[in-house]
């Protein structure tokens, strides 16, 4: 039992390595670093052994990586330009459609009973919390690369981002006003899921609600619910699911 078990972990990782080699264009050095990058809170026994701290690190390399690529692209924007255009490529639904698109949601390991995580941003924090892993593994120019020719390059159209708006309850709010519709976010509930609350806001049209979001913040949920008014408007695509 214990060599079938040993025989099975390793196919398992020889597994890992070649799915990350498809992924990331290279082989990782330090196999741990990914597992715990893919692995979500939900799955875990301690806090320590999720992508959690790898998503922080990922995030600031990210931010800084999308920061030196913005400043060498537009040397003559502004700063306000600049940290716009940073928040529209590194919004967490952007983040979160691309990483689906390359195919994390088959690799990331969460609970998939959790009807919650199914609409939260899980797949994009674990896109941030690979780009730790990459930083850790292999330094930053490696990461950088990543950055540029697995993300940036075959995801994000510059010049479609600098039409685009990321603020979904500001956008709702400009087609209200232009058409004469009542708008309102209700906070409908607060719960306890573990040790986190988790907030449902409802947008409300005219009286009617039309979309809920859920999400660990009010600020995330409102946003959720002011996305999904909009997807059932067709004033926005919908996000991609597979």
């Amino acid at each position: 039992m214990r060599i079938w078990s040993r025989w099975l972990g390793v196919h398992q990782n020889r597994q890992l390595k070649k799915q990350l080699k498809q992924l990331l264009g290279f082989t990782p050095r330090h196999l741990r670093l990914y597992e715990t990058a893919l692995s979500h809170r939900s799955i875990t026994e301690h806090e320590k052994d999720s992508n959690e701290r790898l998503e922080y690190l990922g995030d600031a390399v990210l931010g800084a990586i999308v920061g030196d690529f913005l400043y060498h692209k537009y040397p003559g924007r502004s700063e306000g330009y600049l940290t716009e255009m940073r928040s529209k490529m590194v919004n967490r639904q952007q983040l979160n459609d691309i990483a689906i698109k390359m195919g994390l949601r088959k690799l990331v390991h969460y609970d998939k009973y959790n009807s919650l995580l199914k609409i939260s941003h899980i797949f994009g924090n674990a896109l941030e919390a690979l780009v730790g892993a990459i930083y850790l593994d292999r330094g930053y120019d490696k990461a950088r690369q990543f950055v540029y020719q697995s993300i940036i390059a075959p995801y994000m159209d510059m010049e479609t981002l600098e039409h685009t708006e990321i603020n979904h309850k500001n956008k709702l709010y400009g087609w209200a006003n232009k058409y004469g519709h009542q708008l309102t976010f209700e906070l409908l509930e607060e719960e306890m899921k573990g040790a986190r609350k988790i907030f449902t806001v409802a947008a409300i049209i005219d009286g009617k609600i039309v979309s809920t979001g859920k999400a660990y913040n009010k600020k995330d949920a409102g946003q959720i619910a002011a996305k999904l008014a909009l997807e059932k408007l067709g004033l926005i695509e919908s996000s991609p699911t597979e």
